[in-house]
C-alpha cells in the first residue's frame, strides 16, 4: 500500500531494563502497535521491579520471556530464536549497568544473550542520572557500543526521577517510536533535499489584528515526516501553528507571506532542493498599512485597502535555485481540477495537487486530493493526512527520477 506505515509489518523485540523510566515502557508497546508492528518483550529482572510481566501480556497478547534458563523455553534455543526473529531489537529504557554488559559483550542474561546472538540493528535509549550517563566509564561504553553499530535515541536534557535536572531523560515514548520509523524506513529517498511549506500565514493590521485563514499545518507537516521517514534531509517551512516538528525534519517558523518567501528563498540559495511541495495556505493579500500599536474598534475603517501578497511558486520558479520538481498545492470547493491545475501550472508548478475543501482540506485531520501533471492526473481518496502524505510521495517518484 502506498500510505503504508515504514513501521507496519516489522517485528521488533522491545527489551526493558533496570530504570524508573521502564514504566514508560507500555506506552511505547502501544505505539508500536498503533502504526502496525508486530512487538514481543523481553523483561529484565530489574525492568520486572518497575513494570509488571502481567502489564505487558495484556497488552502484547503474550508474556514477557524473562529467564535465560526457563527449561520451556530454552529447550528449543529461545533465545536464539528471538534474536532471530526480530527485525530490530529496542532496549528503552537501558541503565548504565545495561550499556556496561551489552559493550563488554556479556551474555549472563537473556538480554546479553539475545544481544550477541542478533545481527539485526539495535536501537538504545539510555535513562539514568545525569552523573551516571557523563561518567568517563558510561561514555566509554557509549563509544564502544556505537562503533559497534548499536543506534543511541536519546538520553536528553530535562527533569530527572531523582529530582535533579540534566542530561540522562529517556526520550519521550512518541519520539523514540517516531525516530525507529525513520531508521526502519525504506530509505529510498536518502541523499535528496526536500522542501516543504505549511500552515497558514497571518498579515498583520495591528498587533492584535490580521488576515488570517483555517489552515492547521496538519498536511503540511505529515508531508514533511513522510518525506523524512523516506531518508530526505527536510526543512519545513512553517506559519504560525502549534503542531511538534516532526522527528528528523528542520523547521523555521514564519509569520507572514513576505516572511514565507523570505525563509525559502534563502533556503534555496544554500543548495539545491530536490522537491518543492508548497503546501502553504498563504493569504493571497495583506492590509495596505500596518499599525504598531492596537487601535480602537472606531479606528478600524469599514473598507479595508488591501494589496497583493507575492506569490511564492512563481518567485521560486524564477529562483537560478529551482527545485528540480515543485508541487503546488490549491484548496477549492467543488473543485474542476483542469481549471485549477492549469492555474498552478502556469505559475510554474510541475505537478498540481488539488484539495476539496468539502473533504476536511483545511483544518480537519483527514483528506482527499487529485494530482494532475501533463496528461495524467491521480485521485486520492479521503484517508488520514499522514496516510494521503505517504501516498502522495510514492506518486511523485516518476517525477524525481
Amino acid at each position: 500500500m502506498n500510505g503504508m506505515d515504514p513501521l507496519h509489518g516489522k517485528r521488533i523485540l522491545l527489551l526493558i531494563g533496570g530504570s524508573i523510566a521502564a514504566y514508560k515502557s507500555p506506552e511505547i508497546l502501544r505505539l508500536l502497535q498503533a502504526r502496525g508492528a508486530r512487538v514481543r518483550c523481553v523483561l529484565s529482572t530489574a525492568g520486572a521491579r518497575f513494570v509488571t510481566p502481567l502489564t505487558l501480556q495484556a497488552l502484547s497478547g503474550e508474556a514477557p520471556r524473562q529467564d535465560l534458563f526457563a527449561a520451556e523455553e530454552e529447550a528449543a534455543m529461545d533465545h536464539i530464536r528471538l534474536a532471530r526473529w526480530a527485525d530490530a531489537l529496542l532496549y528503552a529504557p537501558i541503565s548504565a549497568n545495561g550499556l556496561a554488559r551489552l559493550a563488554l559483550g556479556l551474555a549472563e542474561d537473556l538480554a546479553g544473550t539475545i544481544a550477541l546472538a542478533s545481527r539485526n540493528p539495535r536501537f538504545l535509549v539510555p535513562a539514568m542520572n545525569w552523573a551516571m550517563w557523563e561518567h568517563p566509564a558510561t561514555q566509554r561504553h557509549v563509544a564502544q557500543l556505537r562503533d559497534d553499530g548499536a543506534v543511541f535515541i536519546g538520553p536528553e536534557a530535562g527533569d530527572l526521577a531523582c529530582g535533579e535536572t540534566g542530561s540522562g531523560r529517556m526520550v519521550s515514548p512518541a519520539d523514540i517510536v517516531a525516530r525507529l520509523a525513520l531508521e526502519l524506513g525504506p530509505g529510498d529517498w536518502r541523499g535528496r533535499r526536500v522542501l516543504v511549506s505549511a500552515g497558514p500565514t497571518w498579515e498583520a493590521l495591528d498587533p492584535a489584528r490580521g488576515l488570517g485563514n483555517r489552515a492547521s499545518g496538519r498536511q503540511g507537516f505529515a508531508l514533511a515526516q513522510a518525506a523524512a521517514e523516506r531518508g530526505a534531509e527536510v526543512l519545513l517551512v512553517a506559519g504560525p501553528c502549534a503542531l511538534p516538528t516532526p522527528v528528523g525534519v528542520q523547521r523555521r517558523d514564519v509569520e507572514s507571506a513576505r516572511d514565507m518567501l523570505a525563509a525559502i528563498l534563502e533556503a534555496l540559495g544554500d543548495r539545491p532542493y530536490d522537491l518543492f511541495l508548497a503546501n502553504a495556505a498563504v493569504a493571497d493579500h495583506r492590509p495596505a498599512s500596518a499599525s504598531a500599536i492596537k487601535g480602537r474598534k472606531g479606528e478600524i475603517p469599514d473598507s479595508l485597502p488591501l494589496v497583493a501578497n507575492p506569490d511564492i511558486v512563481a518567485s521560486v520558479h524564477a529562483c537560478p535555485q529551482r527545485p528540480h520538481c515543485i508541487v503546488a498545492f490549491a484548496a477549492e470547493t467543488r473543485p474542476d481540477v483542469t481549471t485549477a491545475a492549469r492555474k498552478l501550472w502556469r505559475k510554474g508548478a510541475d505537478v498540481a495537487v488539488i484539495n476539496d475543501l468539502e473533504a476536511g482540506a483545511m483544518g480537519g485531520t483527514e483528506n482527499a486530493c487529485t494530482l494532475a501533471w501533463g496528461e495524467q492526473s491521480l485521485n486520492l481518496p479521503r484517508q488520514s493526512k499522514l496516510s494521503l502524505a505517504r501516498a502522495l510521495l510514492r506518486a511523485l517518484d516518476p517525477c524525481l527520477s
